[in-house]
This record gives C-alpha cells, sequence and structure tokens, in this order.
C-alpha cells in the first residue's frame, strides 16, 4: 500500500491555481442525467469520487470521457436506473443519483450510500421529501424502490427540520422538471448548492435560491433540460487545506482561481491566527505568515453560512502550531474527531470529551508514522506533517485521494518535500 513520505518543516513557497469543487462536481456530474446529450464540465477534477460518479453513469448507459480538466458526459443512451450497493457503498453523494433518475426515469432502485465514517447521515429526510413530490418508497434493509406516481413528479412545499445538502440537492434534482412549484424552505444553500442551480439553469432550469433568516430555494418545473458546456467552481475546502499548511510551515502562498466571498469563515480564523491575507482581482487570494501563530479561541461547527463541518479537521491540526487553547465544537456529525489520536502522534496536546475538543498548540511537533481515517482528517495530518520536524509516513491514501487531485503534486509546486511511495 502507496504512502505519502513528507519531509516536514520546509516553508512553503509559490503560487498554485485551486483544483476545482468536489463537492460541487459531483451533484453536476449526477444532473447531467437530466439532459439528453454531450455536456461539457469543465475544472471537473480527477478524483476518486468523480471517478466512481463516472463508472455509475456508464453502468446506466451513459458516456463519460476525460480532456485533460473537462470531463464530457453524454447522457443520450441513459437505460438503467438501478445502482448496484457496491458502487452506492463507494461515496455519500451517490444517494442524490434517487432524485436524478426519479426525473429522467420515473423510478430508481438504489442502496444506502457508503464514504467515510464520521457519522450518521439520516435518509429519512430524502425519503420524506421525495414522498411529498408524490413518490413511492419502498425501504427493505439497505435497499430503495422508488417510483413515480402518475406521469409526473409534483411540485411541493418542503421544510427541512435541518438544512442538509444532499437532500436539497436530491429535491432540487426531483423538482426541475416537475409539475409545478417546488419550495424548499430551511434549504442547504452552501456555495455548491448555488453551483449545481447555477449548472441547472444554464441547461434551462428556472430556480431561484432567496438567503435570509429562512433560506429558501424556488423550482418551477419545466419541460426539458438542454445538455451545456460549464465551469465548475473551485474548490473551498482545498484551497483552507493549503492555506493551513503554509501557514504551519511560516511559508507564502498566492492561490488562483478562488472566490474570496467562499472563504470568508476562514480567511477571518487565519488572520486572527497571525497570517497576512490579501485579495486581488477578486479570485486570487496572498497569505505570508510574518509572526507566530495564536490561538483562536472558539470555532463551531455549523451549517452554511457558518463555519463548514469539512474544514474543523484541517483548522484543528493548524491550532497545534498556535500559541495558546482552542476550543472546537462539532455540531454537525458525531464522530468528527476521529483524527485526533493520529494528531496526537505528531505531539499535538488535545483533549476529547464527546463533541467538545480542545486543543493547546506548542512550539513543534516532531514526525509521525499516521493513518487518515478519513477525507478531511487525512488533510490535517498532512498539514501537521508539512508543520513537524523530521519525515512523516501518511498511509490510507485513498481517502485522501477522494477530494483532492494529485494532491502531492500540489505541494511538491510550493517546494515541498513530499512523495507517493
Amino acid at each position: 500500500m502507496k504512502k505519502l513520505v513528507i519531509y516536514g518543516s520546509k516553508k512553503l513557497k509559490g503560487e498554485l491555481t485551486v483544483q476545482g469543487s468536489k463537492n460541487a462536481s459531483l451533484p453536476i456530474l449526477i444532473a447531467t442525467i437530466l439532459t439528453k446529450g454531450e455536456n461539457i464540465l469543465k475544472r471537473c477534477p480527477n478524483l476518486n469520487d468523480t471517478i466512481n460518479t463516472c463508472k455509475i453513469l456508464t453502468i446506466l448507459g451513459c458516456k463519460t470521457k476525460r480532456q485533460e480538466n473537462s470531463l464530457i458526459v453524454d447522457t443520450t443512451n441513459l437505460y438503467g436506473n438501478e445502482i448496484s450497493k457496491h458502487l452506492m457503498s463507494t461515496m455519500r453523494s451517490s444517494i442524490i443519483f434517487l432524485g436524478a433518475l426519479l426525473a429522467r426515469c420515473k423510478e430508481a432502485i438504489v442502496y444506502l450510500p457508503g464514504g467515510c465514517d464520521i457519522g450518521t447521515r439520516p435518509i429519512n429526510f430524502h425519503i420524506s421529501a421525495l414522498k411529498q413530490m408524490g413518490i413511492q418508497v419502498k425501504k427493505t434493509g439497505e435497499k430503495l424502490h422508488c417510483k413515480v406516481k402518475g406521469e409526473k413528479i409534483k411540485g411541493a412545499n418542503i421544510f427541512l427540520s435541518f438544512p442538509s445538502v444532499g437532500t436539497t440537492e436530491n429535491i432540487i434534482l426531483a423538482a426541475v422538471t416537475a409539475e409545478g412549484t417546488t419550495n424548499i424552505f430551511n434549504a442547504a444553500i452552501e456555495p455548491e448548492i448555488e453551483d449545481l442551480c447555477n449548472y441547472l439553469k444554464k441547461c434551462g432550469a428556472k430556480i431561484k435560491v432567496t438567503k435570509n433568516n429562512k433560506n429558501s430555494i424556488s423550482i418551477e418545473g419545466v419541460e426539458k433540460l438542454n445538455p451545456c458546456t460549464y465551469k465548475i467552481m473551485p474548490d473551498r475546502i482545498v484551497a483552507a487545506t493549503i492555506f493551513s499548511a503554509v501557514a504551519a510551515t511560516k511559508g507564502e502562498v498566492l492561490l488562483k482561481s478562488i472566490k474570496p466571498i467562499h472563504l470568508n469563515h476562514t480567511l477571518k480564523i487565519l488572520n486572527e491566527m497571525g497570517c497576512l491575507i490579501k485579495t486581488y482581482d477578486d479570485d486570487n487570494i496572498f497569505l505570508k505568515i510574518k509572526k507566530p501563530l495564536k490561538a483562536v479561541k472558539e470555532i463551531k461547527t455549523m451549517p452554511h453560512p457558518g463555519f463548514p463541518t469539512d474544514l474543523q479537521p484541517i483548522i484543528m491540526a493548524l491550532s497545534c502550531f498556535a500559541k495558546g487553547t482552542t476550543i472546537f465544537i462539532e455540531t454537525i456529525f458525531e464522530n468528527r474527531f476521529r483524527h485526533v489520536p493520529e494528531l496526537e502522534k505528531f505531539g499535538a496536546i488535545i483533549k476529547v470529551k464527546n463533541r467538545i475538543c480542545v486543543t493547546k498548540g506548542i512550539a513543534n511537533l516532531h514526525s509521525a508514522n499516521v493513518c487518515a481515517t478519513d477525507l478531511r482528517g487525512g488533510a490535517a495530518l498532512i498539514v501537521a506533517a508539512m508543520g513537524a520536524h523530521g519525515i512523516s509516513k501518511i498511509c490510507n491514501l485513498p481517502y485522501i485521494d477522494r477530494g483532492y487531485e494529485k494532491i502531492e503534486e500540489q505541494f511538491f509546486k510550493l517546494g515541498a518535500n513530499i512523495f507517493r511511495k
């Protein structure tokens, strides 16, 4: 099994163009099912999750082809409506195929999704929403067999008790060609969901996103959608990971093709920790460390526009280098501190109780041999290894490869001594 070998304590310096977003590319790839023809998705990252999504599309009868950083998806001859348990288990976003297949085929057979073991992902939100749209749902163990009552999915007013990203995406995909209007109240409004909506609107969908105290999305059903060429948004989590690794090594970096508005919370925290941050031309961000890092008092994960749970492990790794104490409160996933024992192998001082974690920064971490426990936890280990003294090795790379495109090449461009062996 291959490992990442990192020679730590090497100051990172240079510039990078940020890869396309994993969390935006997957639902957009799935949304191509709603069109009949060839879609060209630019800046689509080449990741384990996008590869697995393409495998599912191929089994359903679609054709996929990669050209440099673009992915071409031809959905003209889609004929299948069932996804195997094995393929569903490869990633949690596979459940979003449900809404798209129901809209295109009027019937879908899928299984409960997989992905990283960071906590429960209730399927009841999805089932409840689909039932409100006139869809029959039969659950047998891990198998879901869904059918559209009548000729078309029916628009509905749906209130989500929690702004679930996956449920919001599933409703949108089911609603864009439904009969009538669908309103989602307390909807998830992450930038990646807005990117999905922008792609669908370019295909001919009628969608309106309203941001206020009760975020909502309104979808007026149309007869059909047309394929298009679309450029996927940059990955804000990857950008934050790079910034954190640079900060841990006391370096500097210019990140290109990244929207500062997508990183509001991250940039605020990095600034409080002592990073110098400047933005250029609306989509370039410069970061430099001019003084020792200091701890931020408290970080609490919340649904967007709050601090994202995906960034919690990564910023936690950086906090281990910052003078002072930081309290992390995890409100989204109950099992999102699995990376803590691995960080402690670097000499990090961390205490965990239930969903609260406290870090005490120290001057230097030492090298360690560690294993990624999940995607973002794996990224946190890279941040720690970059700033630590000595040679570190990280195993379980398939987790990291789910969200980071050739991560060692990206950091190598910044001068890191990092190799995959």
